[in-house]
C-alpha cells in the first residue's frame, strides 16, 4: 500500500512539473528593439513599427524594455493618446529599467516614453497580440446544394427458362416414348434401296 502512495506521488509530480514546463516553453520573450534597446530610434517611428511587424505576439509573452533608470520609462497608453503622445493618465508605467512587461489580454496594445519629446520623434510601439486559446477560424459550410447524380440503370440479364421436365401422369396411365424422329424416314428409305439393288442384280 505504501509503494502505490509513493508512485501516485511521482506521478503527481511528474504530471505538475509538465505542465510548469510546458507553461515556460510557451513563454516568449521578445526585446524590444533588439540591439536598439529602448531608446531615441535614429531612423524614427519606423524603427519601432518594422521590429514589431516581424514578431508573432502572443498571451503570456513578455515585452523586455532595456533602458537605463532615470533616464526613461514605458507606459501602456490607449489609442487615443499614441498618436498625440498624451502622457497623461497611463494604463500603466514603469520607470525602472529594464522593464518586463507581460502581455496579459489579446488586442492591439500601446506603449510611449512619456518623459520629454523623446515620444514624438519615434520612441513608441504598438502590437497586436493574439490570444492563444482562440480555435482557428473555420470557413463557414457552403450553401450550395450538392449536385445529385443518378446511379446508372442496371438491366438484369435475360433469364432463360429452364426446359420443361417430364412428368409421368398421376392416374396410372402408362405412356409410350415417342419415337425418333428419324425412324419414318428410316423405314422409308431401306425399303427402297434394297428393292432398287434387287432390281440391279436381276438385270
Amino acid at each position: 500500500m505504501a509503494g502505490l502512495k509513493f508512485n501516485l506521488s511521482v506521478i503527481m509530480v511528474l504530471v505538475f512539473a509538465c505542465m510548469q514546463f510546458n507553461g515556460m516553453v510557451a513563454q516568449t520573450t521578445h526585446v524590444v528593439g533588439d540591439a536598439l534597446g529602448w531608446n531615441i530610434p535614429p531612423n524614427g517611428p519606423s524603427a519601432y513599427n518594422t521590429w514589431a511587424s516581424t514578431r508573432t505576439f502572443k498571451v503570456g509573452d513578455v515585452l523586455l524594455f532595456n533602458f537605463i533608470t532615470g533616464f526613461h520609462n514605458v507606459a501602456e497608453v490607449s489609442e487615443a493618446a499614441y498618436c498625440p503622445c498624451t502622457t497623461a493618465n497611463p494604463i500603466s508605467i514603469v520607470a525602472n529599467g529594464p522593464a518586463r512587461v507581460t502581455l496579459n489580454t489579446p488586442g492591439t496594445h500601446y506603449y510611449i516614453r512619456t518623459v520629454g519629446t523623446h515620444c514624438q520623434v519615434g520612441q513608441k510601439l504598438t502590437i497586436n497580440v493574439s490570444d492563444t486559446s482562440a480555435t482557428p477560424d473555420l470557413p463557414p459550410p457552403s450553401s450550395a446544394t450538392p449536385a445529385f447524380v443518378s446511379p446508372p440503370t442496371l438491366v438484369p440479364p435475360t433469364l432463360f427458362s429452364p426446359p420443361t421436365l417430364f412428368s409421368p401422369p398421376t392416374d396410372g396411365t402408362i405412356l409410350q416414348p415417342p419415337s425418333p424422329s428419324f425412324g419414318s424416314s428410316f423405314t422409308a428409305v431401306v425399303p427402297i434401296s434394297l428393292l432398287g439393288i434387287a432390281l440391279a442384280f436381276f438385270y
